[in-house]
């Protein structure tokens, strides 16, 4: 049992994990601010161990093969008006993805250091039209996928050092999907824009 919980984890188990905690924040069972607590622990754990930590309150949703804790107290449904809290995703020299199902405040912090980030839209939950997304990264390749019919100011953007902006969106002006107003800086690497396309996100 012991060995089994020692065992290290790969990137697929993490992202699995990762979106185990996507369908509880959309049951209910986390706050935004547990939600990414969580998944910050679940992208850095090395061992089935760690990884299972982030699940053990959560019924219904756990690693395979790991032996589970004894339960603590379950976490209290997210309160009302959650939707509004702001989300900050993070990372520092480690890839930055998130894609599937999951859940979009009206404002998003993105924040990383020296490795990718990718950020899959389209398939995500809005908590309006509009959308406020703040950049912080240093030598990094930001991808974000946003759905047909939105469109993205980068009018914002008011820290461009030795970057690259590719926005192949084309849209001047939100039909169905949200408004996306991107802020903050770009310090070297690139971020590129684009609607959905058969494996994008592959390799």
């Amino acid at each position: 049992m012991g060995a089994e919980r020692d065992l290290r984890v790969s990137d697929a188990e993490r992202e699995h994990v990762v979106g185990l905690l996507q369908q509880a924040i959309g049951r209910g069972m986390l706050t935004l601010d547990e939600f990414t607590e969580r998944t910050d622990t679940a992208l850095a754990a090395r061992t089935r161990g760690e990884l299972n930590t982030v699940l053990v309150d959560l019924p219904g949703l756990g690693h395979p093969d790991v032996p589970r804790p004894a339960p603590t107290t379950p976490t209290a449904p997210a309160p009302a008006g959650a939707g509004s809290e702001p989300m900050e995703l993070r990372a520092y020299g480690a890839q930055l993805v998130r894609k599937g199902r999951w859940f979009v405040p009206a404002e998003l912090s993105v924040r990383n250091r020296y490795a990718d980030t990718r950020i899959d839209f389209s398939e995500a939950e809005f908590a309006g039209p509009q959308v406020h997304l703040r950049l912080d990264t240093k030598w990094c390749a930001v991808k974000f996928l946003v759905p047909e019919g939105s469109v993205v100011d980068l009018n914002g953007l008011d820290e461009l050092k030795w970057a690259t902006i590719h926005d192949r969106t084309h849209t001047a002006h939100a039909t169905d999907g949200p408004r996306f107003v991107v802020t903050g800086r770009l310090y070297g690497g690139s971020l590129t824009l684009r609607h959905p396309r058969r494996n994008w996100f592959a390799g």
